[in-house]
């Protein structure tokens, strides 16, 4: 079985992500990479480096700069003629062009797979990650999108493909980019981070928020998290949310300040590795699924913390 794997990429770098989906694919069969975009030599030079990895299909035209999923969508199609499968990471731009592709291809799309079982069947979360379903599909061209957290990261060194420049569909000009306003720190990147330092609805507001949660942070060389609870309140930006509607991470350690623990936001975090929960309310959700529990006002542990860090 060959598959085509969607390469996420901004700023001429490759994102981690891309590397999760590798490792899914290669269950499957041999791995083939699409890079789109314009100056994407870097992309496809870093692309051919991942390990296991047999040809990168590289169409650059500015057409793709922006990942525009009603111009992408008709070029992974012109390429599944030639593969089995196309595995795109479960992010905000995977997610806007897979289900594109699958309806031109006129196929059910795989969601959010966290295992591959066999060339036809796949695990999922269902309802909010409480079940998981087995999926088996009779299609003959596959379209599916990877939850990273589930897989390892494909080595990024060690690779010997091939590039392989493929014509570009063009502009359908159906859609247009307006603009981007990119939040810039210089904190580890929320998807990618090793430690995450989240916070909720009890931290009241915005100043209190800053002052309890990012010197934590910073302390731990932390991301910095919230649930849906405290975005929605205005205690820190969208790109901050950890849920189901939020971002899925799997951090070495995760730690939930002023967190009662919904189901949407345990969805979005309980694959972390060590979860700590920090809460006044000793029946809040969230010490259910925490490794480490301490009961007591977030205002006194977290300053005590900080102290004996």
């Amino acid at each position: 079985m060959k598959t085509l794997v969607w390469v996420e990429h901004e700023g001429g770098e490759l994102k981690d992500a891309t590397l999760n989906a590798v490792t899914a694919a290669a269950k499957l069969g041999e791995v083939h990479l699409i890079v789109a975009g314009s100056t994407i030599g870097g992309v496809a030079d870093a692309a051919t480096k991942i390990a296991g990895v047999g040809k990168v299909h590289v169409a650059d035209d500015a057409a793709y700069d922006h990942a525009l999923a009603e111009n992408v969508a008709p070029l992974i199609v012109d390429l599944m003629g030639h593969h089995d499968a196309f595995l795109a990471p479960a992010t905000t731009t995977g997610k806007n062009i897979a289900p594109r592709v699958a309806a031109l291809l006129d196929v059910m799309q795989i969601s959010d797979i966290l295992s591959v079982e066999g060339a036809d069947t796949f695990t999922r979360p269902i309802y909010a990650g409480n079940a998981i379903a087995t999926v088996k599909t009779k299609d003959a061209k596959l379209v599916i999108t990877v939850r990273g957290t589930a897989f390892e990261k494909a080595a990024a060194e060690g690779g010997a493909g091939v590039i392989e420049a493929v014509s570009s569909t063009g502009d359908k000009a159906i859609s247009s980019f307006v603009g981007a306003e990119i939040a810039e720190s210089e904190r580890p990147e929320l998807t990618s981070a090793k430690i995450i330092v989240s916070g909720g609805r009890a931290l009241k507001d915005a100043e209190t928020f800053e002052q309890v949660i990012f010197p934590l942070a910073d302390k731990l060389g932390a991301a910095i998290g919230a649930s849906r609870a405290a975005v929605d309140a205005g205690y820190v930006p969208n790109d901050f949310q950890v849920g189901q509607t939020g971002k899925i991470v799997a951090p070495e350690v995760y730690i939930a300040v002023g967190i009662s623990g919904a189901i949407q936001h345990l969805a979005g975090m309980k694959d972390s590795k060590t979860i700590i929960a920090i809460n006044k309310d000793e029946d809040a959700p969230i010490f259910q699924v925490a490794d480490i529990g301490l009961v007591g006002d977030l205002y006194t542990v977290v300053p005590e913390l900080l102290e004996k860090l």
